[in-house]
């Protein structure tokens, strides 16, 4: 992650488990993003533009259904959801993010 200018910007984040279901996979995600987020002082309401990845699109209702859940107390942010081949076969999901930063983090900083 970088933060810089009150933007924090995620890197591809993937799943910890490659052995666990789409749905687990996309859970662990977004739980990261959650913490990289916190670090950069920031939050998922916060975030201003997202882009999926899926290898399988016959996976986009289960990531969609546990993305819904994730931001259902938030305005959800414009996401793009893209079919692409990932690095690692197992993986099923990679999630880039780009959210805005308030206040005191707002200083050039990479995680």
């Amino acid at each position: 992650m970088a933060v810089h200018g009150g933007v924090a910007y995620l890197a591809g984040q993937v799943p910890s488990d490659a052995t666990a279901p789409v749905s687990a996979q996309v859970a662990q995600v977004l739980q990261q993003i959650d913490d990289l987020l916190a670090l950069a002082g920031s939050d998922r309401g916060q975030i201003l533009m997202a882009t999926v990845y899926l290898p399988d699109l016959a996976d986009y209702d289960a990531m969609n259904l546990v993305w819904e859940n994730w931001l259902k107390d938030v305005q959800a942010p414009p996401r793009a959801t893209v079919q692409a081949r990932l690095a690692n076969a197992a993986w099923k999901v990679e999630i880039v993010v780009t959210a805005a930063v308030s206040g005191a983090k707002e200083a050039s900083a990479a995680v």
